[in-house]
């Protein structure tokens, strides 16, 4: 009976194990490259998401770099050093795939593939100021007593929500779209007190947000009280706001949304005030509330685009106009 030799066991265990870091640090090169350079909502957006993938190539780089030096040794691993090393292998592949995952959805201007027609031509009465944190929109000639900060939803790029929210700047309100980290509300629910606090000049404030920005912003109302409006976009809240006294509530969704479905909005009545707006925009789903293109699991519309926007915009300056 013969037995493999241990050094020729080692050897390929090496082997492989050598090969595998190589596809690693190739991913951790190729995937963040990709989506910095494929994807212009990447660098338009809050830089931490460019800078954790900045990150990530150049550890991807070191990487390859030493395994270059090294190719060819004999390294003498025990089985327990082997485990470790497949676990920490295994380990990368779950952080390039949490990266891709976190590729966000970038804004498609009206008329490009998904996003709708045009709209029709009309005079700008609003100025966009666009900042590494958040996206601006202010009325020209004018000064606004009232602002609206808002969340986009999760992994879509702020800028597109600006063609939905510029009537309300064209209408006299101060609109603040945030940047949020990673695109990802949650790991910062209260980013929109650093920008009513950069606006002083606004002496009513509401928040609001997009499916999980939403969520955010009904939780940063609940728990500031200087906060006298939550607009709902295709979302609602986890926790009950009918005790928070003097708070005004518009919850406008889709028909046909899949996402946030009619049947999850109604059930959210429970948990908002009684006297709270609620408009169902007939055949509108879930991606129509901002233009970055079909998504994922949402349902088919019964209506276009531009209809659905018409009426989430007009329902938007009646909310505001409130204050």
């Amino acid at each position: 009976m013969t037995s493999t030799p241990k050094s020729a066991t080692t050897g390929t265990r090496t082997s492989s194990l050598y090969w595998a870091s190589a596809a690693c640090a190739a991913l951790l090169i190729l995937v963040p490259a990709w989506m910095l350079l494929g994807n212009p909502a990447v660098l338009r957006g809050h830089p931490l998401l460019p800078a954790l993938l900045a990150a990530a190539v150049v550890l991807g780089i070191l990487w390859a770099v030493l395994l270059w030096r090294r190719r060819g040794a004999k390294l003498r691993r025990s089985t327990l050093r082997a485990i470790g090393a497949w676990l920490g292998r295994a380990g990368v592949l779950v952080l390039v795939a949490m990266l891709v995952w976190l590729n966000p959805f970038a804004y498609q201007p009206p008329g490009t593939a998904g996003s709708g027609p045009s709209p029709s031509a009309k005079p700008s009465l609003s100025s966009v100021t666009d900042e590494p944190t958040a996206i601006t929109l202010t009325p020209e000639g004018r000064s606004a007593t009232t602002g609206l900060v808002f969340y986009p939803g999760a992994r879509v790029e702020a800028r597109a929500y600006v063609d939905i929210l510029k009537l309300a700047a064209d209408a006299g309100f101060l609109v603040v779209i945030l940047k949020e980290p990673l695109n990802l509300s949650l790991l910062d629910g209260n980013q929109a007190g650093s920008a009513m606090a950069a606006h002083p000049e606004v002496t009513t404030w509401a928040v609001g947000g997009h499916s999980l920005g939403g969520v955010s912003a009904s939780s940063f109302a609940k728990g500031n009280t200087e906060v006298a409006g939550l607009l709902l976009y295709a979302s609602y809240p986890l926790d009950s706001l009918r005790e928070r006294a003097g708070l005004k509530v518009a919850s406008i969704s889709g028909t046909k949304d899949g996402l946030s479905t009619p049947a999850k909005v109604d059930a959210s009545r429970a948990l908002l005030p009684d006297d709270t707006t609620f408009v169902a925009v007939e055949g509108g789903n879930h991606a129509f509330f901002g233009n970055y293109g079909p998504q994922p699991g949402d349902g088919e519309p019964a209506v276009g685009r531009d209809v659905a926007q018409a009426e989430i915009s007009r329902a938007t300056v009646q909310f505001l106009g409130q204050f």
